[in-house]
């Protein structure tokens, strides 16, 4: 009765692309046009940024340029994609279209793309969104994400394992060091889950990786509240000369 009642379902509301809308052949997927045009990151990555580097840089150091010069302070990171093209559509109608159909897919992708940065046992956790913009967005994309892939990957997640303390506004048009200044004291480990953080190998998840100054805020809150360590992983990766 069951496999007839998802075979009818089916026929009335068969498989789309989540990217354009076209016919695919399973649920939550990407039409073939839609993943050619999504640049999905893994090879010669930065190991602390996620960004492609060099055919073969990789192999003589494991950093771009930039984290070269400037070492974020978490141990490693990764990206599913770069944000451009079909990748940026798929991230701006899940952050601002209430596209939470894509969390699936996206969570799946971002679990590939982190396994080089899993230890056992580690803590899934996302950058939070101050409660005001929680308010008008009714939900928060990073936290959807980072639930599902932990969810996928057997880890345990804590969905508020830190909390925005301060409005900050758009950070949109911002370079690295105006943000970094906003962002100064507006992220801070949760209280009441001190015990938790403290040693613990922590997964932080956000949608995209621009300047990297709110990732950092997020991994200075945890290693200031006593974490072992901390890698991020984030949906897109805004790319850039290295």
């Amino acid at each position: 009765m069951t496999a007839k009642f998802q075979t009818a379902l089916r026929l009335l509301f068969p498989p789309r692309c989540v990217a354009c809308g076209a016919l695919v052949e399973s649920d939550f997927a990407l039409c073939a046009g839609c993943w050619r045009e999504v640049t999905f990151l893994g090879g010669d990555v930065c190991d602390a940024c996620g960004a492609p580097v060099i055919d073969g840089a990789s192999e003589m150091s494991p950093l771009c340029d930039s984290c070269l010069y400037d070492r974020p302070p978490w141990s490693k990171g990764r990206a599913a994609f770069l944000y451009g093209g079909v990748g940026r559509s798929l991230v701006l109608a899940l952050k601002h279209g209430d596209r939470t159909d894509i969390v699936r897919p996206a969570a799946k992708w971002l679990a590939g793309a982190a396994q080089p940065l899993l230890k056992p046992n580690t803590l899934v956790a996302p950058v939070p969104l101050h409660r005001w913009r929680y308010l008008r967005r009714r939900y928060n994309q990073a936290a959807l994400v980072a639930e599902a892939m932990a969810r996928n990957l057997s880890l345990p997640y804590c969905p508020d394992l830190l909390l925005r303390v301060r409005g900050l506004g758009s950070l949109e048009g911002l370079g690295a060091a105006a943000r970094r200044q906003k962002l100064s004291g507006a992220i801070c480990a949760n209280p009441k889950h001190a015990e938790m953080l403290h040693k613990a190998s922590v997964l932080l998840v956000d949608d995209v990786l621009t300047t990297g100054a709110t990732l950092k805020a997020a991994t200075e809150a945890c290693l200031n509240a006593n974490a072992k360590d901390v890698c991020v992983a984030t949906l897109a990766r805004v790319a850039k000369d290295t």
